[in-house]
């Protein structure tokens, strides 16, 4: 009968791997999200060019960003289970030929009804990669050294909607919208290929393929649920989550905001810049949202350097002291440095742009944005698995994606309505007074953490 490993230096487990070998394994799931990612930010800079070419009007062009994002949101319902029963690496290699065929469907699509059904399911079968890449992480490291994986794995679907403007910038302006379909089949394909090496590193599957092979029984995958049932569970729980826990409800209602304002960028960055006084084209803007790639970055650093100087001290004395790991409130400290930059950058861009300053003002307040938005999502991340181990915290990260990609989804749609109406200064302020409303989340649960732990109706890992 095999059950568990071999022994604690078992060279099959992933967490025994070479360092070289983890790395990469860690770094193809970050890619594939990169990939997808993309994919959302990537159509931005086609509306006007889709408006003409398919005769709709704003709303149903953006309809095309709005609903790959709902994709992505839902899709791990139906991954999720399926990389539990069957391994992380056949989901990564089945579902990315079919995301590349649907992103095919989109670049061909002759009317609006074509484009969103590919868009749809492209979505969908994209979502895998962001859903299992947090699995493939949790098999390859343990939790006192994750902060720094989840740090890079993290920055990896940032960059994706910061350089998915400037790629599509160009491809728009001088290929047409299509070609921003075309450059994400192209991407997504190379991505395709340097993961074919991959080995598996789910620990279920892996013993399962080493008890058929040395003839031996194993209990490991026998209590499977049905594909129905599991569905239902990995949709279930996860809302049920949303609603009566306190921790996934606020840090998700905080991130899905910081999320839904990222992607709101993706229409109000061309309204500004693309008006009197700057007038700026497609290409010029596109290249603007660089600045988000620079503060996703600059929050992953930050997730890095607050794990090693603040996390690991109480790592230490916690195990010092006899207990697992340090209290999960420690996970917190970059979501209260972060919390001040989402009302700083936003504010900072609403009036510099209102009052008409150099280009380069506004859009450099994008910085302390996506850096606050970094530092509040990998601490949230860190925080709920922590709290809730990897069964129910994968759960809580399954009820934060759906409402971090349907605010992500949905805020693009209402932007240029908002902002033709308000202003630019007022609406931008508006979004940073409700930053402001959400700013003490990560201080009140850094203070009563525990107490408000001891009152979940779901096991607490720590």
């Amino acid at each position: 009968m095999i059950d568990d490993w071999d022994g604690p230096d078992d060279p099959d487990n992933p967490r025994n791997w070479s360092l070289a070998k983890r790395a990469y394994h860690s770094a193809i799931p970050a890619l594939f999200g990169f990939a997808v990612t993309f994919g959302t930010s990537v159509y931005s800079p086609s509306v006007s060019n889709v408006m003409e070419d398919l005769h709709v009007s704003r709303t149903g062009a953006i309809l095309g960003l709005t609903i790959f994002t709902l994709g992505l949101g839902y899709g791990p319902v139906f991954s999720a289970p399926l990389s539990e029963k069957y391994g992380r690496k056949i989901v990564y290699m089945a579902s990315a030929p079919i995301f590349m065929l649907f992103t095919l469907g989109s670049a061909l699509s002759k009317n609006l009804a074509a484009l969103l059904v590919c868009r749809l399911f492209a979505g969908l079968t994209g979502s895998p990669a962001l859903a299992v890449g947090a699995g493939t992480n949790v098999d390859l490291f343990p939790p006192h050294t994750r902060a720094v994986t989840t740090s890079v794995f993290m920055i990896a679907p940032f960059l994706g909607p910061s350089l998915g403007p400037v790629i599509g910038g160009f491809a728009v302006q001088h290929k047409g919208w299509r070609w921003s379909q075309w450059s994400l089949l192209i991407i997504t394909a190379a991505v395709f290929l340097a993961a074919i090496p991959m080995m598996e590193t789910y620990k279920v599957e892996i013993l399962r393929k080493r008890a058929k092979r040395r003839g031996l029984s194993s209990s490991l995958g026998e209590t499977h649920i049905s594909a129905k049932k599991a569905v239902m569970q990995n949709l279930v729980r996860p809302l049920h989550m949303l609603i009566t826990e306190s921790a996934v409800f606020f840090f998700s209602l905080y991130v899905a905001f910081a999320f839904g304002v990222l992607f709101l960028f993706f229409a109000a960055f061309p309204f500004v810049f693309q008006r009197p006084p700057y007038n700026m084209d497609t290409e010029q803007t596109g290249l603007l949202f660089l600045a988000i790639g620079v503060g996703a970055s600059l929050g992953g650093v930050t997730g890095i350097v607050v794990d090693r100087h603040m996390y690991q001290k109480h790592h230490r004395h916690a195990v010092s002291s006899g207990k697992g790991y340090a209290a999960p409130e420690h996970r917190l400290y970059s979501a209260m440095i972060g919390s001040l930059g989402l009302p700083l950058g936003l504010f900072w861009f609403g009036w510099t742009a209102e009052k008409g300053m150099h280009w380069a003002i506004p859009a450099a307040a994008a910085i302390p944005f996506a850096w606050g938005n970094m530092c509040i999502f990998i601490a949230a991340v860190l925080y709920i698995v922590d709290v809730y181990g990897p069964l129910n915290g994968a759960s809580a990260m399954a009820g934060n994606g759906i409402l971090r990609y349907t605010l992500g989804g949905v805020f693009p749609l209402f932007t240029i309505q908002m902002y033709e109406k308000l202003g630019i200064g007022w609406a931008t302020s508006l979004l940073g007074f409700v930053s402001v409303l959400m700013l003490p989340i990560p201080w009140i649960f850094y203070k009563y953490g525990p107490a408000i732990r001891r009152r979940s109706r779901y096991p607490t890992a720590m």
